[in-house]
């Protein structure tokens, strides 16, 4: 019966069998898809390399969509000392690629590595710091997390997620939702600028201010991160800087019932259903683009607290050392988003109602409680 039980939820996980709408009408993903795991039944549990690491390998996993992009993002509770390493493969008809390493993650750098991993190009693909980037689309994936340990101290695992994209994906703009306009969250404000080398300090500054807006709801002022912190806990060696997406919200995630992971929206309209919700989002976009400065690359992650009653863009923009709530055009929103293909930094308690999921882009929305 156990068995069964992590057999069903693992294909629940899957979404095997939400393909056709309440309707009957075939499901319309977007060119992306999420895939989290909450409990890690169905994974298959070996020993690595030494007595001290076991690997976690899933099973093959069919997908949706045929993707050709993909991000894993974690969390998990690590002692010092312990580590995770997180691995992924495409499976297409005839082969598998081999395991692309996509990233290794510790709490303790002193003793175990907690960087990205360069120069794993092949002719299949090749790994972006946190994004695995596949010459052809697949349409199964696999995945495999070792976890070391450090004598008795053991990692544990608490969240899993996959966040596939199809590049190709044709997508017609949705309806706003206008139930975000005019709404305002008051996530507290600072600037990447009052830190040393706070140039390149965008990423931490953003899950600072994150962890400090839920800090202030929560009760709990230990979450409330000042920059320095958080660059000290994401800082990826290999990389050299603080960039690396997964990295930051593996950090925020690591805190006692917050949930934190990136994944990619397909519309403007899916960010207005968090702020709607009350939830502020992390954004990855060109800077450049966004304060419409021309449209040389720069990126850049800010948190996105609101919309005007016109439906313009309200954001803290960690990039400036004077006001840090700026607005902006809904257009150079939707130009300056585009160039990370929508990427976000979705981070709230595990029992935060979340929006409706209309196309399987962020985690199934079953908590019960309510911030708006």
């Amino acid at each position: 019966m156990r068995i069964l039980r992590a057999i069903f939820s693992f294909a629940a996980t899957l979404g095997l069998f939400s393909f056709m709408n309440a309707k009957g009408d075939t499901f319309d993903p977007r060119g992306i898809q999420f895939i989290p795991f909450k409990s890690f039944g169905a994974f298959t549990r070996s020993v690595g390399s030494n007595a001290s690491t076991t690997v976690l390998t899933s099973p093959e996993l069919p997908t949706r969509i045929r993707w050709d992009e993909l991000i894993v993002s974690w969390n998990a509770d690590t002692p010092a000392g312990t580590s995770l390493k997180i691995e992924a493969r495409a499976i297409y008809p005839d082969r598998t690629t081999k395991w692309f390493n996509l990233g290794l993650w510790s709490t303790d750098p002193a003793k175990n590595p907690r960087e990205s991993v360069k120069g794993q190009q092949d002719a299949d693909g090749d790994v972006d710091t946190d994004t695995l980037l596949l010459k052809q689309p697949a349409e199964r994936v696999q995945l495999r997390v070792t976890l070391g340990a450090d004598g008795r101290k053991k990692p544990k695992l608490k969240f899993l997620s996959l966040s596939l994209l199809d590049r190709n994906a044709g997508l017609a703009a949705l309806l706003p939702n206008r139930a975000a306009w005019g709404r305002l969250i008051d996530v507290p404000e600072r600037s990447q600028m009052a830190y040393e080398n706070g140039d390149v300090l965008c990423s931490p500054t953003t899950v600072s201010m994150l962890l400090a807006y839920w800090g202030q709801q929560l009760g709990r002022p230990g979450l409330d991160e000042d920059v320095p912190a958080v660059v000290k806990a994401v800082y990826d060696r290999q990389w050299g800087g603080t960039g690396n997406w997964v990295f930051n919200t593996a950090y925020a995630g690591s805190f006692r019932d917050l949930r934190a992971y990136t994944t990619r929206l397909s519309d403007v309209s899916e960010l207005e259903d968090y702020i709607a919700h009350g939830i502020p989002v992390g954004l990855s976009l060109c800077y450049n683009r966004l304060r419409g400065k021309g449209r040389e690359p720069s990126g850049h992650l800010v948190v996105c607290v609101g919309f005007t009653k016109d439906g313009d863009v309200i954001i803290n923009d960690p990039g400036t050392s004077k006001k840090v709530r700026k607005t902006f055009p809904r257009a150079n929103l939707i130009d300056a988003w585009a160039y990370s293909k929508n990427a976000v930094y979705l981070v709230y308690p595990v029992n935060t109602r979340l929006p409706k999921d209309r196309f399987g882009h962020w985690e199934s929305p079953r908590a019960k409680r309510n911030v708006r």
